[in-house]
This record gives structure tokens, sequence and C-alpha cells, in this order.
């Protein structure tokens, strides 16, 4: 029997299970094979294999942003609308076959925008060039699900069902466990808070599920099964998602207001040009980006070149962002902006600087 008989058959395993108290050390065994079978299936089987033209892209700009969508919910045309680049688009389905980069230019910042060719479902089981998109995908700063406003919800479903099998979280933060695989020892179960989906058989089976005899397992918080195994897996990616929905220009304004009122998404039209500016202000906010201004000593900030950095960088990183041997030199910075009590602040290399912010870098002598 094959990976995919396997994954199917514990699929359905899953599906016919009750689900309570009597069946969680069950399930969560399944679960646990289901994850390892899912985690083989994505392994390359060999050199070059499953590899396609234009998918190789390299990474470039501040952001690299990755548009995921069925055919024809309109991403080429999007990729058109808000950037330089010309991907071709038309009526009808898979009319982009490869990965097609483009830059959105925003506030000083260049994002990389990856239109990528429609996803169908079993994408995640390498049905059409499933497998390819989603390697893209994990490489991104943000994924851009694109849905089609006049179809059901169910698209949406079936792509975070894809996702979410190879890997991938939405919108979710890292489970606040710690974990240790060990050479000896046996296992360590311990647990800072009352635990209601998980106990210490349960986590011992899929201990041993993936071979492991020798570990340390620490939960901070009331994690579930999936939790735990995302922590042992140790290939999940979390990234944030923002949900656009096209088309708007067909659908009443009371459709319209209901999934512009969703949480995590936007409403747009690409054909009518309708709301792509609001789009690009929740585009920058999802990335987190942030513009620092420096100074030089006497001199007037130099506000037509910004450094582009993360929300929560520090002065290290604008050095780093500046040149790589600055912080070898820094002696200490002047900072002006929200992120000091008064401007300007004298700081060190751990100072967390704001959107905005004005920085002096003092060398040593």
């Amino acid at each position: 029997m094959g990976i995919l008989e396997r994954i199917s058959e514990i699929e359905k395993e899953i599906a016919r299970t009750q689900k309570n108290k009597a069946t969680e050390y069950h399930l969560g065994l399944l679960k646990a094979k289901l994850a390892k079978y899912r985690s083989q299936l994505l392994e390359p089987q060999g050199k070059g294999k499953d590899k396609g033209d234009g998918f190789d892209v390299m990474k470039s700009g501040d952001a690299r942003v990755a548009l995921i969508g069925f055919p024809s919910v309109g991403k080429s045309t999007l990729l058109n609308t808000v950037t330089e680049t010309k991907s071709e688009c038309a009526a009808y389905e898979f009319t982009t076959l490869t990965c097609i980069p483009g830059v959105i230019q925003y506030n000083g910042a260049n994002i990389q925008l990856l239109d990528l060719p429609g996803i169908i479902e079993g994408a995640a089981q390498g049905k059409g060039r499933g497998r390819q998109v989603i390697a893209v995908a994990r490489t991104a700063d943000l994924v851009i699900i694109m849905l089609d406003a006049t179809k059901s919800e169910v698209q949406r479903q079936l792509l975070e069902k894809e996702l979410e099998s190879v890997g991938i979280r939405l919108n979710k933060r890292r489970p606040n466990i710690y974990f240790k695989e060990k050479k000896s020892g046996g296992i360590s179960f311990n647990a800072t808070c009352n635990l209601t989906k998980l106990d210490e058989k349960l986590v011992y089976g899929i201990l041993h599920e993936y071979k492991m005899f020798h570990a340390e397992v620490l939960l901070r918080e009331d994690s579930s099964t999936d939790d735990l195994i995302d922590v042992i897996s140790k290939n999940r990616v979390y990234l944030p998602c923002l949900y656009v929905y096209n088309k708007i220009d067909q659908i009443s304004i009371e459709e319209v207001n209901k999934l512009a009122h969703r949480p995590d998404s936007v409403v747009v039209s690409c054909n009518m040009k309708l709301n792509l500016d609001y789009f690009l202000v929740r585009l920058w906010a999802y990335l987190a980006l942030i513009r620092v201004y420096t100074k030089k000593p006497g001199n007037p900030p130099d506000f037509n070149d910004a450094l582009i950095l993360r929300r929560g960088a520090s002065i290290e990183h604008v050095c780093h962002a500046i040149h790589r041997s600055i912080a070898e030199t820094f002696r200490y910075a002047l900072v002006w902006g929200t992120s000091t009590k008064y401007s300007p602040q004298r700081v060190g290399l751990s100072h967390i600087v704001h959107h905005e912010d004005v920085v002096q870098i003092i060398k040593k002598a």
C-alpha cells in the first residue's frame, strides 16, 4: 500500500470515529500517523523531480507575498493592476501555468508578489502543480488567498484544508510547548497548567508513533493533539493570511458588506479597480513593515531613502540594514520618534524602533 492509500485510509478512519473521551487516545495516534505520512509525501522523491519552470523565483525586495486561489478568480488581473508586471489573464481556467513575480511599490517598500498557478482540490497530494505552488507559499512572508465573491464559501474551506495538510498554519501562533529530543533518559513530561485535551498516556503514545523514546516535553498552555504534533514535526510554517474577495461588482451591496466584515478579509473588484487602495493598506499592515529614517550628524533626516524593517526591529537591525560592519563600531544611537520618552534619546543596540522613527548612529572614534 502506497503513502496516498495509507493517508486515505487514516482520513476515513478519523471521519468515522466518534469524538469523545473514550476515543481521544485512538484519534491522537491516528493524527500522528497522518502527519507523519503527509510529511513523507512532501519530501522530494528524487533530484529535480516535481520541479517546474518559473518556480525557482529568487526572493527579492523587502517582503514576499504568495497569491493563491482556484483557477479564474482574478489572481493575474490583480498582479497586472497593482504591479508593472503583465501576467496573461483570460476568462478560461489555468491561464497561468507557471509562477510569475511582480513588485508592488508601496510606502517606499518593494514587495514581491508571486502569481501562482490556480490550485485545485488534492494539491497536497500532488494534483495539478499543487506541490510546487505549496512549496513557494512556504517561503512567503504573507499568503493572499484570493476568492471569487460570487461563489460559495466552500472554496475558502478547501484551500485552507489543502494548506493545513502540508503544514502551513494561517493566522495562528506557534503552540507554547517546549520540546527537546534527547539521546537517553526516557520521556520527561510536565505541564504548567490544567490540561483538558492531552494527558501523559497520549503524549507518550504520539512520541512512540514518531519512534521517539527519549525526550523532554513541557506544556505551557492547554494544548491539543494537533499542537503537539506540529511541534514534534518541526516543519510547520506559521504565516499571516489575507483573504481577498474579488468580483464584488457582481454581487449585492448586502453580500459585499457581509464579506467585508469577515475576519482577515478585504473585498475588491480588479476589473473595476474598486477598493484596491484599501487592499494595499491591509497588505502593509499584515506584513508588519515599518519605515525608519536615518540622519547624519549636523544634517536633516533623509526622508527620501527610508529603511524598510519588520515591526519589532532593534537598533542592531538598523545597523545591519545600513551596513554589516556598523554594529561592530557602534557606540550609541540618537532616536527621534514614538519609540522614545523624549527626543532625541540616547539608546543602545537593543532599543526597539517604531514606524517613522529617525535614527542617528554614533560610531566609536
